[in-house]
């Protein structure tokens, strides 16, 4: 495993880091480079809350969301889990990609990530992940992080449109950090 950009993560104070999505593996190779000296905390879809794996992604750092329903306790929990000061950590497609799939449905990015960020006034990181997809072929895991993405100019904005352009600029850093692994 390989993780670069560590140097961009803040190394105290709250900051929501977000990256793509292609495999349930996803939050170790995310988490394990900045381990033990930050602890990521993750939105867990709700599904996966079954016993024993509940108990699993709890001690692991996750909360449970209810994808597709604007779930306002989950919003809630992350925003304050970034104002205390923890790194919260999301992937803004909400399901996994994979590469040369046609799905039915194309998932498009989630403007969660960068309304927690603007609303809990903490730093927004993105994060790209390879390998976690060829893991029965072993092949390498790569994570590379990237500076927090510029949100000052968006503050005196409505925040539903505050949100959209810190998702775009987000979803635009995440594809050129993957680009380069």
């Amino acid at each position: 495993m390989r993780a670069q950009g560590k140097e961009n993560l803040p190394r105290e104070g709250g900051y929501v880091l977000a990256a793509n999505h292609l495999s349930n593996f996803d939050p170790w190779p995310l988490g394990l480079p900045i381990w033990p000296e930050r602890f990521l905390r993750f939105m867990a879809k709700s599904e996966l809350y079954w016993w024993p794996l509940g108990r699993l992604i709890d001690a692991g750092g996750g909360f449970p969301v209810r994808r597709g329903e604007r779930d306002l306790e989950a919003m809630e929990t992350a925003i304050r889990l970034a104002r205390e000061g923890h790194a919260v950590a999301m992937f803004p497609h909400g399901t996994r990609q994979r590469k040369g799939l046609v799905k039915r449905y194309q998932p498009k990015a989630h403007t969660g990530a960068a309304r927690i960020a603007l609303e809990a006034g903490v730093p927004l990181v993105p994060a790209a992940i390879s390998g976690t997809d060829r893991l029965r072929k072993l092949g390498p895991l790569r994570v590379r992080y990237g500076k927090p993405i510029p949100l000052d100019d968006l503050k005196d904005k409505d925040p539903s449109d505050a949100a959209k352009e810190a998702t775009n600029r987000l979803m635009a850093e995440i594809d050129r950090l993957g680009q380069e692994l």
